[in-house]
């Protein structure tokens, strides 16, 4: 899935400058991590969060993909992209987007500095957009909750007797947060009501929560050619995500065996795990888990005053959140 599932010209447009932006950015004098960077902004990244941000920007009379617009958009997308490329040298991660992921290609040590160039710029953009605002602070706010969300998911690690809350703070810190952002600095930077913007926050929030556990579920129900990333990575480092927590559950005996091995699962445990997680009905549950917080966000979206933006909002959540990649 790409940008184009808005299907919205001022978005699609958005979404082209936000990349040709950061393609600039990231055009520094070490070839290593500009190439690195680059191999991943053009390897089909779906730019769902900066064409949120540019779709709610309609909600508001400001001016449309202005310099600041993009700059902001572009914010959100590069601390998106930071967060990927760290993850992926904590997970030991092979893939990202279909290719090789910059640690996997170039080493860790690229890897690293181009996280860090990323950061860099990210904050070069919100001091040039944001300098004097709370959102400077909201900013902040949201990296602490971005990271927060992975420190407990690295506290549960292998951790059977995980909660559903625990999950859920996870999903809420380390994917929702972002997710919220983009909904909430596109209302407020277009200009939109207090209302609105209170409103796209809690939409933008209900969107990560569902979009995340969607997430989860394929890594259970697709495969590596489809998702363009390994499948199941997560299990493997010992992150048991909602459908194996819904399984663990209702009959936690049947994966204790194979969970104590930890680090040593192979390829026929995943199996079975799987096919134990399906038959406990872990991905049915988790289904309606994704549907819960989806039917919020649409009651939330249904809200919002009549427009086109509304319109294309209704009809890029059900895809975003019914995906199958």
């Amino acid at each position: 899935m790409s940008d184009s599932c808005f299907n919205y010209p001022i978005v699609e447009n958005g979404t082209e400058q936000v990349r040709n932006l950061l393609l600039k950015s990231v055009n520094k004098n070490n070839s290593e991590v500009e190439q690195a960077l680059t191999d991943m902004l053009t390897a089909g990244g779906k730019m769902l969060r900066p064409a949120i941000f540019l779709l709610f920007n309609e909600f508001g009379p400001e001016p449309k993909n202005s310099d600041k617009q993009i700059k902001i958009a572009a914010s959100i997308e590069i601390l998106h992209m930071a967060t990927l490329i760290h993850d992926d040298i904590i997970d030991d991660s092979p893939l990202r987007r279909g290719v090789a992921s910059v640690q996997a290609k170039l080493g860790k040590d690229v890897a690293v500095y181009a996280g860090d160039l990323l950061f860099t710029k990210f904050f070069q953009f919100i001091n040039e957009t944001m300098n004097g605002t709370d959102f400077m602070k909201i900013n902040a706010d949201a990296m602490e909750q971005i990271l927060m969300g992975e420190l407990i998911q690295k506290a549960n690690r292998f951790n059977p007797n995980n909660l559903i809350e625990t999950y859920l703070e996870t999903v809420t810190g380390k994917t929702a947060e972002l997710f919220r952002l983009a909904c909430l600095e596109g209302a407020y930077f277009g200009g939109a009501t207090e209302s609105i913007v209170e409103t796209a926050a809690e939409i933008g929030k209900n969107i990560g929560i569902a979009f995340q556990i969607n997430d989860d579920i394929l890594d259970y129900t697709s495969d590596q050619k489809t998702l363009k990333k390994p499948i199941l990575e997560d299990l493997a480092e010992g992150v048991y995500t909602l459908p194996l927590l819904l399984a663990l559950k209702k009959d936690s005996s049947k994966f204790k065996a194979l969970l104590d091995k930890n680090h040593q699962l192979t390829t026929g445990d995943v199996e079975n795990i799987v096919a134990d997680v399906t038959q406990l009905g872990g991905i049915e549950k988790a289904i309606q888990y994704a549907e819960s917080y989806t039917n919020q966000a649409e009651k939330l979206i249904a809200s919002l005053p009549t427009s086109n933006a509304k319109m294309v909002l209704n009809k890029a959540i059900k895809k975003m959140l019914t995906r199958k990649f």
